[in-house]
């Protein structure tokens, strides 16, 4: 018996659409995955076996081969999980195959048949949308991470249990769909630039960056108020739009950083590496390129405190990034550009021996700021 079922996997800011290929046929009892999966793909099946049996079902005990088409692409992650579990019990005729080609499956399964977050969510369904597809199944975790696109079915499930019972009509769940995004006009921050008392010339020169885009250098001695003042600079930033806040949002599902109770980011990201982060973390890289601190700070503010610290190396190659505003990493496996339009908030000491005059007025921070 053979089944198709549709998934998608993440490759860089898209998602790729994967078929599911499932046949089960006589022979000695195996279980095998083709179509250049890595580790993670490969470990479901252990995942698998154990969520099938777990939720109540039969697991084959016949010859399985799963091919993941097309078979020229690297499969990584756990996306995959769900899809594969469900063509198995189609391909064995415990659910019917003939209403599971309108559905998109993404999911992590576990041992007990729970399904996990992945993931990548935001970006996947993006590319669903702009491929036709209009339904999706998915772990309940990553509902209001794929809830934020329009004109989209979800159906979020919590277990392997639920979709199988779905399909066969035992479950009755509402599909959620999405027509309207509300961009939330008021944003929440914990501090704000209003709270600075005094400081009249630092203040109406950050204004001036906020406004026009530049990248601002603070200099002063310790104690006076360089970190304080940086850090409540996005407070005075523009409000992104819509286009704006999904753009940040991929980065960030695809990073894993996005929260399972938050669904759009709307409030422009601010990102402070430590002096003697290494240069994979801050341009980004990895053996599958992820995005680093230049892409995490996307729309936002890259603040290096203590800027003299910084590696001399590490501050040349955000050159590139600043100037042509996205990264591009190289790897065996792929090359992928994610964007990197930051302004970028610096500040330092104008020599190591201020430190010693604590008690000595000597510089005044207000006339040391300089707009780049």
């Amino acid at each position: 018996m053979l089944s198709n079922i549709i998934s998608c996997v993440l490759i860089g800011l898209d998602g790729e659409i994967v078929n599911v290929e499932t046949d089960i046929s006589n022979g000695l009892p195996s279980f095998s995955i083709v179509g250049l999966p890595d580790t993670t793909v490969r470990e479901s099946k252990e995942r698998i076996r154990a969520a099938i049996k777990n939720s109540g079902f039969n697991f084959p005990i016949k010859r399985l081969t799963i091919n993941l088409a097309p078979a020229n692409t690297k499969k990584e992650g756990t996306h995959l999980d769900l899809p594969m579990a469900v063509g198995l019990l189609s391909a064995s005729n415990q659910i019917s195959n003939k209403d599971l080609s309108e559905y998109v499956f993404i999911g992590e399964l576990s041992l007990n048949g729970k399904l996990n977050k992945v993931i990548g969510v935001l970006p996947i369904v993006i590319s669903l949308r702009e491929k036709g597809y209009r339904k999706i199944i998915l772990p309940i975790d990553n509902y209001n991470e794929a809830s934020i696109i329009e004109d989209i079915e979800v159906y979020p499930f919590e277990n392997l249990a639920e979709v199988i019972d779905f399909f066969r009509g035992e479950f009755n769940i509402q599909k959620k769909i999405n027509t309207k995004n509300e961009n939330q006009k008021h944003r929440i921050y914990n501090m704000d630039f209003s709270e600075v008392s005094g400081q009249q010339g630092v203040k109406r020169a950050m204004e001036i960056a906020a406004a026009g885009g530049h990248n601002i250098l603070l200099i002063g001695p310790p104690g006076s108020g360089k970190t304080m003042l940086a850090r409540r600079f996005p407070t005075i930033l523009p409000d992104m739009d819509i286009e704006e806040s999904i753009e940040v949002t991929k980065i960030y599902s695809i990073s894993g950083l996005l929260p399972s109770n938050k669904g759009l980011i709307k409030v422009r990201p601010f990102i402070a590496p430590h002096h003697t982060t290494s240069k994979v973390s801050l341009i980004g890289g990895g053996k599958t390129p992820k995005p680093g601190d230049v892409s995490l700070a996307h729309l936002g503010v890259l603040f290096l405190d203590e800027l003299t610290e910084f590696q001399k190396n590490h501050l040349e190659v955000l050159r590139q990034p600043m100037e042509d505003e996205k990264v591009t990493i190289s790897r065996v496996n792929a090359t992928v550009t994610y964007p990197s339009k930051f302004i970028l908030v610096a500040s330092m000491n104008p020599c190591p021996c201020v430190s010693k005059m604590k008690n000595y007025h000597i510089f005044d921070l207000e006339e040391n700021i300089a707009l780049a």
